[in-house]
């Protein structure tokens, strides 16, 4: 605060102005009448007396006297005025949540306990999943006064995916939130990753608004940065955050990032994604409930003390609701179009090291090991899996669950062929998952097994009719025992103007089962030095 400076004026005594003193008039002086000389005469007359007319006496002026001077009072010194302190300037904090992790929960409660709201970053395809977030959790925390923001329909790297890809995860996102009752207008981007067209991708689908990361000073990085993001943000798509919370950090730190603000105001957003026990999360993005609720006591009452308040990130950027925007529909392939990308895996990822357009997939206690196969059954490019210390589960690699980049589209009621060339030393089969129209994958159904062979042999089988809802679909050879398979050249068609085989085909059931299995959460590959986002 800089020093008040006030105006005293200066009073210095005032001397008497004295007039100068009147000179008075002097009297006049009588003058005497002379007696008259008498003339001779002959007679002596009886004198008769004569009474001279006196000459009036001037009556003389009396003195004017000297007026009393009036003392000019000498005014007394304006007192000091009492400095009353400028207010403090306010500083803005928000409490922000990404991914939807359950757990969540135990801040959420913290928060009603303190009147404190927060904004939940949701990917939308893993609401429902394990340890997610449900539509009812959702609808409790926006009936609780917090906002409910978008985080793409599965957690890609945006910066990563082509330009209709990454408007049907922000876009299509944006709509499924808004279906279920919410009013999306916050997003953040998974990893912090974005660049111009990430942003206006952003901006077109709809929000008003998307948060990044560690631009903000703190202990844990960006020395030569300010301690708070200016209100309004110079860019709206990409303001300033701090580093992601983690298990390191300390009340001090999160204290240390709030006193730090309010030196100059402005906004702070924290950013938090496990509220658990420190070993809950591999990555260690927690902070546990006990340190959580240490900081919202702190927090609350300096809304009054401090003039720090705490605001979703809706409240702080304002601006109206936008019309939602749908991402570019990808039409199903043509019949007699395989409808894969990358079918002999000839190219691969470098972030991954898998082929493009391709994905791990498995589950249970065992140990899958993945790598380059050889031979091949064309080209140069195959994929082996070796697995060894089998107890439960499987292993496979299945083209990329999203949103149409590499995931074929179906269409409900068709059948699908699937073909895929396999060598391997224990019996497989393929299994099969289905994405429905929000962008959640679900594991759908399996075929019969295919026998071990030492030699390319191809597993070719149609698919049960597709049920209604379903938009897309990814299935791969998997291995349940001990042993090893490469799988090379896959294919999918519709089953209606698919190509010839050679080979047979394995049994089709006759009726389509159900979609049941558990939503599937697999998120996209982080970049390598970004943070989780």
């Amino acid at each position: 605060m800089g020093a008040l400076a006030f105006g005293v004026g200066t009073s210095g005594a005032v001397a008497a102005t004295v007039p100068p003193t009147a000179t008075p008039t002097a009297a006049a002086t009588a003058t005497a009448t002379p007696t008259p000389t008498p003339k001779p005469s002959t007679a002596t007359p009886t004198p008769t007396p004569t009474t001279p007319t006196p000459t009036p006496t001037a009556t003389p002026k009396a003195p004017t006297a000297a007026p009393t001077p009036t003392a000019t009072t000498t005014p007394a010194p304006s007192p000091t005025p009492t400095a009353t302190a400028a207010p403090k300037p306010q500083t803005v904090v928000s409490l922000t949540f990404d991914d939807g992790n359950a757990d969540q929960q135990a801040a959420a409660n913290t928060m009603a306990q303190y009147k404190l709201k927060g904004t939940f970053f949701i990917n939308s395809g893993f609401v429902g999943g394990a340890n997610y977030f449900t539509v009812a959790n959702l609808t409790s925390l926006a009936a609780a006064g917090n906002e409910i923001g978008g985080h793409t329909v599965s957690h890609p790297d945006l910066t990563t995916l082509s330009s209709d890809e990454a408007k049907r995860q922000v876009c299509n996102d944006r709509i499924n939130l808004t279906n279920w009752g919410f009013t999306p207008v916050s997003f953040a981007y998974p990893y912090a990753s974005t660049n111009a067209a990430v942003q206006k991708i952003v901006s077109d689908c709809g929000y008003n608004s998307a948060r990044g990361l560690g631009d903000l000073r703190s202990r844990f990085g960006c020395a030569g940065c300010a301690y708070a993001e200016t209100i309004p943000p110079a860019s709206k798509f990409i303001t300033k955050a701090l580093d992601e919370v983690d298990s390191t950090w300390t009340l001090k730190d999160l204290q240390d990032s709030v006193t730090n603000a309010e030196k100059t105001g402005g906004w702070v957003q924290f950013t938090f994604h496990h509220v658990c026990a420190t070993t809950c999360d591999p990555l260690g993005l927690t902070i546990t409930p006990t340190l959580f609720a240490q900081f919202a006591a702190w927090l609350a009452p300096r809304a009054t003390t401090n003039n720090t308040v705490t605001k979703t990130v809706a409240q702080v950027i304002g601006g109206a609701v936008k019309p939602v925007v749908a991402g570019p529909i990808v039409a199903p392939a043509a019949a007699g179009v395989n409808g894969l990308k990358n079918p002999g895996m000839e190219t691969f990822n470098p972030a991954t090291g898998l082929p493009s357009c391709w994905m791990i997939g498995g589950y249970g206690t065992n140990t899958a090991v993945f790598a380059t196969g050889s031979p091949t059954h064309t080209g140069t490019g195959a994929e082996a899996i070796t697995m060894s210390s089998y107890a439960s589960g499987d292993a496979k690699l299945l083209p990329q669950f999203d949103l149409g980049d590499c995931a074929p589209t179906v269409v409900p009621g068709h059948t699908y062929s699937l073909r895929s060339w396999y060598n391997s030393s224990v019996v497989t089969q393929y299994a099969v998952y289905l994405r429905d129209s929000i962008g959640v994958w679900r594991y759908w159904t399996s075929s019969p097994w295919f026998a071990a062979s030492p030699t390319y042999a191809q597993a070719i089988w149609t698919t049960p009719t597709i049920p209604t809802g379903m938009t897309g679909i990814s299935f791969g050879l998997s291995i349940f025992l001990n042993g090893k398979i490469t799988t090379d050249d896959a294919e999918l068609y519709d089953a209606v103007g698919a190509p010839g085989t050679t080979a047979p085909a394995a049994a089709t059931p006759l009726v389509a089962p159900p979609v049941t299995g558990k939503v599937e959460t697999h998120a996209g590959v982080a970049p390598a030095t970004a943070p989780a986002g």
